[in-house]
């Protein structure tokens, strides 16, 4: 079981390895010990919002923004369990809990995908989990390590964030409410850039993304009930 969970999981620790030594980088220039980067990679577990964290605070951001925009960035987490907890009902509810608890969007599609197609018991989707979990807290620990003994660029470690957001991006599909969410969040930050709100302006150019996304979703369902009515 071990083997096959690993297997399953390489690719993830593989890339989890590029990603968690600049975020461990990142947590110490934002002035936090290496106990802290190490407790919240295994507790936290949320790569984009860890990176978000001390993105956020170097860039001078309330403590109430950077709440309120990891928490939104977060919610997805609600979508990977409502998918996955179909397959947890043979499992004990200690076993789907840890299970639930260290999801991640790359886990997530690893075991989605051997789950549906069968085979795949909910303890090979929580190995590949550990193994992804244990990856992303060794690395971001060495990047700490590594920030802690020499002096690196900021930019260089903000670099792999924007970098993480854009590959989520160009995993969604790509759809015309998507395309409204995109183009509707990047007018929203360039409009608190321009009226001097830099604090807040990921969270409310999030915020103006995801509402012009369901205005745009909600407006189209009505224009083809319309038109099926008509039809009739």
């Amino acid at each position: 079981m071990q083997k096959e969970a690993f297997q399953a999981a390489w690719p993830i620790v593989l890339g989890y390895i590029v990603l968690g030594i600049p975020c461990g980088i990142l947590g110490v220039a934002a002035g936090m010990d290496v106990w802290m980067i190490a407790v919240m990679s295994l507790l936290f577990y949320s790569g984009a919002g860890q990176y978000m964290i001390p993105n956020m605070w170097l860039a001078g951001n309330p403590i109430s923004a950077i709440i309120a925009s990891v928490a939104l960035v977060n919610t997805r987490q609600m979508l990977y369990g409502a998918s996955l907890s179909q397959f947890c009902g043979s499992a004990g509810k200690r076993l789907a809990f840890i299970f639930g608890a260290t999801v991640t969007d790359e886990s997530f599609g690893v075991n989605l995908a051997r789950m549906i197609n069968g085979n795949w018991s909910v303890k090979h989707a929580l190995l590949v989990n550990l193994f992804s979990l244990t990856s992303w807290t060794v690395s971001n620990v060495a990047g700490a390590l590594i920030g802690s003994a020499i002096s690196l660029p900021t930019a260089l470690a903000s670099f792999a964030m924007t970098s993480l957001f854009i590959c989520l991006l160009c995993m969604q599909k790509v759809t015309p409410a998507n395309l409204v969410a995109v183009f509707g969040s990047i007018a929203g930050v360039i409009a608190c850039k321009c009226v001097g709100l830099a604090g807040p302006a990921i969270l409310i150019g999030a915020l103006v993304g995801v509402g012009a996304a369901l205005a745009f979703s909600s407006v189209r369902h009505d224009d083809r009930n319309t038109t099926m009515k008509v039809g009739e």
